[in-house]
């Protein structure tokens, strides 16, 4: 989520609403974006209804919910998925911006 936050003016002004889905329960959920001040939205999910929806992997192996980034469209049309096989699988902020730009045109 820093790397989320780190960029996170270059997502807006790109028209990017992000949402961070997490396993934890409302109260851990809300402590943690209250702590670390996080500007986007915050959707806890501790029994994994909106993973499977997704189809996002969890391996207890792993530490359980692998990262996952999904863009949707303007329409609620998924545009992009990327789920990752560790927890440092996740695409670099600038592919992702890119990925927006490239949508945004195609709006045009």
């Amino acid at each position: 989520m820093a790397q989320l936050r780190r960029d996170y003016e270059k997502f807006d002004a790109a028209g990017a609403q992000i949402v961070v889905i997490g396993p934890e329960s409302p109260q851990a959920f809300s402590a943690y974006f209250t702590k670390e001040k996080l500007p986007f939205i915050g959707l806890p999910d501790p029994t994994h209804s909106v993973l499977k929806l997704m189809g996002q992997e969890v391996n207890l192996f792993k530490l359980g919910r692998m990262p996952g980034q999904i863009i949707v469209d303007k329409a609620g049309l998924v545009r992009y998925i990327h789920y990752g096989h560790d927890m440092t699988d996740i695409p670099a902020n600038e592919d992702i911006l890119s990925l927006l730009e490239n949508l945004n045109k195609e709006s045009i």
